[in-house]
């Protein structure tokens, strides 16, 4: 496992311990820069109109599309490092 990878993973372990909740935007843009590194490029079909929650997790995650998995770990890491300062 590389330190990357070791840095993502501990980084999914310190957003856990945050003291309060951070704002819809910035879930969104954890919730993508997780996908993205670790699924890649978004897959599946979007969900559907009434589903408000689904579309814009999905739409989050196809905006980061192209971006490589090591890209997006890194920028999730940096976020998680800011929130939990």
């Amino acid at each position: 496992m590389t330190d990357l990878n070791d840095a993502f993973e501990n980084a999914q372990k310190e957003i856990k311990t945050l003291s309060s909740k951070p704002d819809d935007g910035t879930l969104l843009k954890l919730y993508a820069l997780y996908k993205q590194g670790a699924v890649g490029d978004v897959q599946g079909d979007k969900p559907g109109f009434f589903d408000f929650v689904g579309a814009a997790k999905y739409e989050a995650w196809e905006q980061l599309k192209g971006t490589t998995s090591e890209d997006a770990q890194q920028q999730y890491i940096d976020l998680v490092n800011k929130l939990v300062g």
